[in-house]
């Protein structure tokens, strides 16, 4: 398979999700985006929750689902999103909770204001926290589902340039999906974390244009010498959500490019 396919998740490779209903936080765009699509080209209902509704609807539009407006640190509100993905469709069978921040001003630990560390901590770890726990209500009854929260390399070998509050906010969720992988796979219920390495999204192009040297300290340490695609993403997520996956739970699902296991010498 050619580069250019491996990374189109609209492309239709299977159809492994028929009738099963998946909410995506964050799908407006991004990785989140990339999932939706490729989950909808797999058979699956989609249902898109994010805080920018005009994103939003324009997302669930292309894919033929749902937008629920969602701030993901809000109890009520993700409460809300999971029942309404299963009145309207009848089971919650996949929680991607992938919504996220990476702000500017978080950074090393003597520059990082509490105000940063807290809400990062708040959209990232919370947000899990929340998402999974209205998940299960569901999955519980159903006796099956698959949760994919999204963690991150930098949890696994720290960040080349500090972002003090994300590491530690997509280290917790490292530990919270094993947490629940193991609790809940007795009850047909698989958690697993998705850890991407550095991606090709709008907010990493953001990033990087304002900060060459820290794209470059980044770049050089990839050993396939180019940064990730949503897409190639999204296929992870797809699998994990999949039958396919059937034995798989409470890992860290690590798509990096060979990151995290090259020694590569920093700039």
């Amino acid at each position: 398979m050619n580069e250019t396919a491996a990374t189109d998740s609209t492309q239709i490779i299977c159809r492994r999700l028929p009738g099963r209903t998946a909410v995506v936080t964050g799908g407006a765009s991004g990785i989140g985006l990339a999932t939706a699509k490729r989950l909808a080209s797999e058979g699956a209902n989609i249902v898109i929750a994010d805080t920018n509704a005009d994103a939003g609807a324009a997302a669930a539009e292309a894919v033929g689902g749902l937008f629920v407006a969602t701030d993901v640190t809000d109890q009520d509100q993700v409460e809300n999103l999971f029942q309404t993905a299963f009145d309207t469709y009848g089971s919650v069978d996949i929680a991607f909770n992938n919504a996220g921040v990476s702000p500017p001003a978080d950074a090393s630990i003597t520059e990082t204001g509490l105000d940063v560390w807290r809400k990062v901590q708040d959209i990232n770890l919370t947000s899990v926290y929340l998402c999974s726990q209205a998940a299960l209500k569901h999955m519980r009854r159903q006796g099956r589902g698959s949760i994919i929260n999204t963690a991150s390399f930098v949890a696994l070998m720290g960040s080349a340039t500090s972002q003090v509050s994300y590491t530690a906010s997509k280290g917790g969720v490292l530990a919270l999906s094993r947490e629940l992988g193991v609790e809940f796979a007795k009850e047909g219920i698989r958690v697993n974390a998705l850890c991407p390495g550095p991606v090709n999204t709008e907010l990493l192009r953001e990033l990087f244009a304002k900060d060459p040297e820290m794209a470059a300290r980044r770049l050089v340490h990839v050993p396939m010498g180019r940064f990730a695609e949503a897409g190639e993403m999204a296929a992870a997520v797809a699998f994990l959500a999949s039958d396919d996956a059937s034995f798989v739970t409470a890992q860290s699902f690590t798509v990096d490019g060979g990151l995290t296991n090259a020694y590569t010498t920093p700039l």
